[in-house]
């Protein structure tokens, strides 16, 4: 601004010296004498007039009042002054550009400040928001990386707990390994103290120790004898042994439609929601094996829990709303299977020795379970509703026990807890009740303990 300042006072300057010239110099005219030039001095050999004096009075024209030397002072004077004006001119002409550059130059310069003004403020913005978006993420990742943590921490609690509880069943195995042992070692003890009572001259002689060593062989003999006892009883025992504390479990020998077991609930099975829990030992799972199965006359297949493989499966509403957890079933195994469904989400669950195998929304949702419908353990209802057009290829063969149901959804840490090894078989259902409903075996199915 200072700048423009003094361009326009130096325009103002020159634009006005030539005014103050010519105010200096007409008094010098007027007085006879412009820079040093007299009113005496002939310029009528420097300036050529076109027409003379004499030419004039010939014509006749009227004298004209200034003489041809005044009129050559006037014209060099105006001459002078026409030069000052056109150099004057000139210098504003030029003054007026530089002036338009400098407006120019510095107009593109505040421009360019402008726009680098917002170009900072757009990086500043810009960075804000990387910096917003790495702390958002930054915090994203803490948190799934506690989430991870825990879930870590909490897998880890579970997988010592079982090995605790491995160790103390392996302690118990070992204590009944040790009592049998000592139980044979009794028996070579009082071998050998019937082999001491023999008189000292026989010992000394060398047919009886042909005998005691022949009475040691056959000691031995017998404790070999023992042990695989022992084992059988172990296997025997194995065989016989019923999960989580139940005394007594459904045998279903061999594949027959006429093999399955009718269940009287203790409620109305018009449900919209249950949960269903029950131990199985399959001898031998097809395409399809019915562990559990609810139907009605218009709907044979409305709730099934179903085997398929090593897949298990569930239906609600008819076979088109299908859960299913692969590779989870193992043959001549006891396993502990829960299916979960509540029509308000249609979230349906399936549970294998109390892990979560499946979770699928969106099932039947808003249906309810209709009443006065069957319910079959071991085999499904047929179409006809007879019982002699069951299907004996769904036929379900082995042991079962501990058959539960709920009229809601139990938590994951209830069915956990169903699923221990260790008692849970006094917890009953509501809808459903091992050893409090009434359970009608069929055919060739019957309890054993």
């Amino acid at each position: 601004m200072q700048g423009q300042t003094n361009i326009h006072t130096s325009i103002n300057i020159r634009m006005y010296a030539p005014r103050a010239l010519l105010a200096l110099c007409l008094p010098c005219f007027f007085s006879g004498n412009v820079f040093g030039y007299e009113y005496g001095e002939d310029y009528s050999d420097s300036y050529y007039n076109e027409i003379s004096n004499g030419e004039r009075l010939q014509t006749g024209a009227t004298q004209i009042p200034c003489t041809p030397q005044d009129l050559s002072r006037w014209n060099k004077l105006f001459i002078m002054l026409e030069d000052s004006q056109m150099k004057q001119d000139m210098l504003l002409h030029q003054n007026e550009d530089m002036v338009k550059v400098e407006v120019d130059s510095i107009q593109k310069e505040l421009h360019k400040l402008n726009n680098n003004k917002a170009c900072v403020q757009a990086s500043e913005n810009t960075c804000k928001c990387i910096s917003e978006q790495m702390n958002g993420n930054l915090n994203k990742a803490m948190e799934q990386l506690r989430e991870a943590a825990d879930t870590y921490q909490a897998q880890n609690n579970e997988t010592l707990q079982q090995l605790i509880h491995f160790s103390k069943n392996q302690a118990t195995r070992l204590t009944k390994l040790e009592s049998s042992s000592l139980l044979g070692a009794g028996l070579g003890q009082v071998a050998m103290k019937s082999f001491s009572a023999y008189p000292k001259e026989q010992e000394a002689s060398n047919a009886d120790g042909g005998k005691l060593e022949r009475a040691l062989m056959a000691t031995v003999a017998d404790l070999q004898r023992v042990h695989a006892q022992l084992a059988l009883f172990q296997r025997a025992t194995a065989h016989r042994f019923l999960p989580s504390g139940c005394e007594m479990a459904l045998l279903f020998p061999m594949r027959s439609k006429h093999i399955f077991a009718e269940v009287i609930p203790s409620m109305s099975m018009s449900l919209q929601s249950f949960t269903i829990c029950l131990w199985a030992k399959v001898t031998q799972t097809l395409n399809k094996t019915v562990l559990f199965s609810y139907g009605t006359k218009k709907n044979p297949q409305e709730l099934q829990l179903l085997l398929a493989r090593h897949s298990v499966l569930l239906t609600v509403g008819g076979e088109t709303h299908l859960v299913e957890a692969h590779s989870v079933v193992t043959d001549g195994q006891w396993g502990h299977f829960c299916a979960a469904w509540s029509s308000e989400q249609g979230l349906a669950t399936l549970w294998v020795n109390g892990d979560n195998v499946a979770r699928v929304p969106g099932v039947a949702e808003g249906h309810v379970l209709p009443s006065n419908g069957f319910i079959l353990l071991g085999q499904e209802r047929s179409r006809s509703g007879i019982y002699r057009d069951l299907d004996s290829s769904v036929a379900f063969t082995g042991k079962m026990t501990g058959v539960n149901m709920w009229d809601h959804v139990l938590d994951a840490g209830r069915i956990k807890e169903y699923a221990n090894q260790d008692g849970s078989c006094d917890s009953r259902g509501n809808v459903i009740g091992w050893g409090v409903s009434e359970i009608i075996p069929h055919g060739g199915s019957q309890y054993i303990n």
